[in-house]
């Protein structure tokens, strides 16, 4: 049998995963795990220390060095931004070495500043990248209130029904009866009348203080224990949580919620409905999306940065929607490498 011609080509890459030369490609995912390995080494420092600020200067100081040796060139649309009062990772802040496709970056170096300054579980740090002009813009609008959910219910629910009928629609869905079903929600006062309605519905909370990136995903992803998150948190972080959506099936809706006449008037300015409920794909149009998160202290989703003599653990999740691959990191890092890190 004569050999194969050089050029005959003996597999190929499905065009479904294949990327262009100007989109972000599937090596990102690895340098974008850097990234949030050094914002939770950083902030892990701080844990339990009480004091937020200087965990999220430590983080985002981090973030933002390893940020610009990633080979892309992208621009943060969420950011630390206004209502951090944040001098770096600001909304429009060009991050990347300035080579390679062109992306929207969202950054929170900290999800949970509170959770870390007291040592409490499920504080991460995040990063989700997306191709440029994909994201969508808040306008300084900070909070949404937000129904996320898994794949099974991810086309029965709407933010816009009673909560009574979308917990009924989900348990539905996944099989079981409503008194089965465990709703996440911030531990916040605005919520009381929302944990009354779960309840009344048959259903079961399961509070968080901070961290719903943690929290939707959580909802979207099986064996959590966890069957929906529910209530009003940050815009951010609802953006960053649906670059994850993409990736993991499941939905997050969303409807801006201004705090105050002036952010209402911004919103409006922009051109926002507030009426609106926005979707997964509203909030990240692009199909080629990636979420990478590090865990700070241990938490449902990972374990926190572990500290000793020589060396410093991490463990770190990362997706890509395009692919739809999950894929779970356990670094192992020399502690001396990163002694500039640590908190003085």
């Amino acid at each position: 049998m004569s050999p194969a011609p050089m050029s005959q080509k003996y597999s190929t890459i499905s065009s479904a995963l294949a990327v262009g030369t100007d989109e972000p490609d599937r090596n990102l995912a690895l340098e974008l795990v850097r990234v949030t390995e050094a914002a939770a080494i950083a902030g892990g420092h701080w844990v339990g220390f009480g004091d937020k600020n200087k965990a999220d200067g430590a983080a985002v100081d981090a973030m933002r060095s390893f940020l610009h040796t990633v080979h892309f060139n992208g621009v943060v649309v969420i950011g630390e931004g206004e209502k951090d009062e944040a001098p770096m990772l600001f909304n429009g802040e060009h991050v990347g070495d300035g080579t390679g496709p062109e992306c929207d970056v969202a950054v929170d170096p900290i999800d949970g500043t509170r959770l870390t300054a007291l040592g409490i579980n499920n504080a991460l740090a995040v990063l989700a990248v997306a191709e440029r002009g994909t994201m969508f813009d808040p306008s300084a609008v900070f909070y949404m209130e937000k129904l996320v959910t898994g794949p099974e219910a991810a086309d029965m629910v709407d933010l816009r029904l009673p909560v009574k009928q979308n917990l009924h629609l989900i348990a539905k869905a996944k099989g079981v009866k409503v008194n089965q079903l465990n709703v996440m929600i911030l531990d916040r006062d605005r919520h009381r009348p929302l944990v009354e309605e779960i309840r009344e519905a048959g259903a079961r909370t399961k509070f968080i203080m901070d961290g719903d990136v943690a929290g939707a995903i959580a909802a979207a992803r099986s064996g959590t224990g966890v069957d929906a998150l529910m209530g009003i948190g940050g815009t951010p972080e609802g953006i960053v949580a649906a670059c994850a959506i993409k990736s993991l099936g499941g939905v997050i809706q969303g409807r801006l919620w201004p705090t105050s006449d002036d952010e209402k008037q911004k919103a409006i300015d922009a051109g926002h409905d507030l009426e609106r409920v926005l979707s997964t794909n509203d909030l990240v149009t692009s199909d080629n999306c990636y979420f990478a998160a590090t865990g700070i202290t241990d938490g449902d989703l990972l374990k926190g940065v572990r500290y000793s003599k020589d060396k410093v653990l991490t463990q770190s999740i990362v997706m890509r929607s395009k692919s739809g691959t999950i894929r779970f990191v356990d670094g192992e890092h020399q502690a001396s490498k990163w002694e500039g890190y640590a908190r003085k």
